[in-house]
């Protein structure tokens, strides 16, 4: 059994994961999650678009999560990415970032914009759950050519 986080020490390792993506190495970002997590992407469960959206998939691994920061990187243009986080809610082990993030699809040259809202908990310090729901219609019209 994990220890209990506070409010505190669960807002600050997403304060820090978050800077974290802010400075895009995957490595870095992969050290805050769990040996195994529970890390789900809101999709259609169709498999239409994967192909022009690889990186959005359910994974289970810190691994995982550094071959998914690597995969945003290497489909979107670094230079034109920007998000914005509105507010971030916690409620012991749990937390909730809610925002827009902004990308430019590599492949089509398009910029899009789609709300998300990310559900992290925090167990030991490490983060175990990573549940994102964002405007996926938003990122696959992006990518289509």
């Amino acid at each position: 059994m994990s220890a209990i986080a506070t409010p505190t020490s669960t807002r600050a390792v997403v304060e820090e994961l978050l800077r974290r993506i802010g400075e895009g190495d995957p490595e870095q970002i992969a050290a805050m999650y769990a040996k195994h997590s529970d890390w789900k992407l809101d999709w259609p469960q169709t498999e239409h678009g994967r192909a022009v959206t690889p990186w959005i998939r359910h994974r289970s691994s810190r691994a995982d999560a550094a071959a998914h920061f690597r995969e945003i990187a290497e489909h979107h243009v670094p230079e034109k990415a920007d998000t914005q986080v509105e507010r971030i809610l916690v409620n012991g082990d749990d937390a909730v970032v809610l925002g827009e993030i902004r990308q430019t699809a590599r492949s089509t040259g398009r910029a899009y914009r789609a709300r998300f809202a990310l559900h992290l908990t925090v167990e030991s310090g490490l983060i175990t759950r990573h549940h994102v729901y964002e405007d996926s219609l938003a990122v696959a019209q992006a990518f289509t050519h």
